[in-house]
């Protein structure tokens, strides 16, 4: 018998994605044990220019 074991890896994980938020996960290190995320916000408001207010 050989005592070769499997060496576990991370299954790739499909892009979550909501309305505000994408999670994404980073490249896969084989053997290692913690895979990183990486979130992008998208943005909550809408900017709107400045308009002077009306002189009585």
């Amino acid at each position: 018998m050989s005592d070769n074991k499997p060496v576990f890896t991370r299954p790739k994980i499909p892009a979550g994605k909501t309305e505000y938020v994408t999670t994404t996960q980073k490249q896969i290190t084989p053997g290692q044990f913690f895979v990183g995320y990486e979130t992008t916000w998208k943005s909550f408001q809408k900017e709107v220019p400045y308009k002077t207010p009306k002189k009585p």
